[in-house]
């Protein structure tokens, strides 16, 4: 553990948009942060959204669903790579000049790597407890109120297509598919999202907000970027996880790690059980709902538990500036 509490005193430095008075930005952007923030997240949707979609079609037609799902990965690879990676990285070096810096490429221990392993252990389980709660909440109201049951009904709709394109994108007859699948769902987008997200956007947003504010609204966006209506809160609280190791170890390069074991691990899920179930947005067994919140509150617990170790460790107050 000596690397580890060695990168901790480095933590403890000022950071990168302070000088040695603590209120000027030393890395001059050519614009104000809060614009540059807003400008990327606009010119990443209509890149990757609207020009990939686009191109999708000038590949396929309109005949997707019936293309060879092996290209459609290779493409959805090539259009993340495209339209997120390299455009975040022109925007952090045409923005900030200093692209080491704004992405936060700094390398780090083993030690840290699984300390912050721990809390994607503890959330995992306790996302998904989450989602069952917020699913039971959001039938009891449909049942009950019949503007949510149309709500609900075309969310549902929705979600099913999300479904299914996950469903094809993850099926596989062979080891060398299957990693394939895992260099699409797990590799690229872990890589490409984290220096987007975590690196380009929650800088720009951290110098106008601070730290904590600055890794809640990227993760909103984060959450809103997935197209995911049930899974929208939990991807968010996802991101802000990621968002908090990013800036409290000063290195994106954990959450990379984190949002790659966290696809990876849904990914060996479904190819080992061969289910739908993983991916269903169908609501949980009312029957079991009593365990869920005691378990999601235990789990909350232990949580919130390892986030104030984690503070405490690196000595980084919460809604540090």
């Amino acid at each position: 553990m000596e690397n580890f509490d060695n990168n901790n005193q480095d933590n403890n430095e000022p950071d990168l948009n302070e000088n040695k008075s603590g209120s000027l930005n030393e890395l001059t952007p050519a614009i104000p942060p809060l614009t540059a923030g807003f400008f990327g997240l606009i010119a990443i949707f209509i890149l990757y959204q609207i020009g990939g979609g686009l191109l999708t079609l000038m590949i396929f037609g309109m005949d997707v669903e019936n293309a060879d799902v092996n290209l459609v990965r290779l493409l959805t690879m090539g259009g993340q790579v495209m339209f997120i990676l390299f455009p975040a990285l022109l925007l952090t070096k045409l923005v900030y000049q200093d692209v080491t810096r704004v992405i936060r490429l700094k390398i780090p221990s083993i030690g840290e790597i699984l300390f912050f392993t721990i809390g994607l252990i503890i959330l995992t389980p306790l996302l998904q407890n989450l989602i069952y709660i917020q699913d039971y909440i959001f039938k009891q109201l449909a049942d009950a109120v019949p503007i949510i049951n149309s709500l609900k009904e075309l969310l549902d709709q929705f979600g099913e297509l999300v479904e299914k394109t996950y469903t094809k994108m993850l099926s596989s007859s062979s080891f060398v598919e299957s990693a394939f699948i895992v260099l699409v769902v797990a590799v690229t987008p872990a890589i490409c999202e984290e220096v987007f997200f975590r690196g380009y956007l929650q800088k720009s947003f951290e110098l106008k907000t601070g730290k904590f504010l600055g890794a809640l609204i990227t993760a909103i966006f984060f959450g809103l970027y997935h197209f995911n209506p049930y899974g929208f809160i939990g991807l968010t609280i996802l991101g802000l996880y990621f968002g908090f190791v990013t800036y409290t170890s000063n290195s994106i390069l954990i959450a990379v790690v984190l949002h790659f074991l966290n696809n990876f691990i849904a990914i060996v899920a479904y190819l080992t059980f061969g289910t739908e179930d993983i991916l269903s947005s169908e609501i949980a067994n009312t029957d079991s709902i009593g365990l869920n919140v005691i378990s999601f509150f235990l789990l909350l617990s232990i949580f919130f538990t390892f986030i104030y170790y984690a503070k405490k460790k690196y000595n980084d107050p919460l809604t540090n500036k």
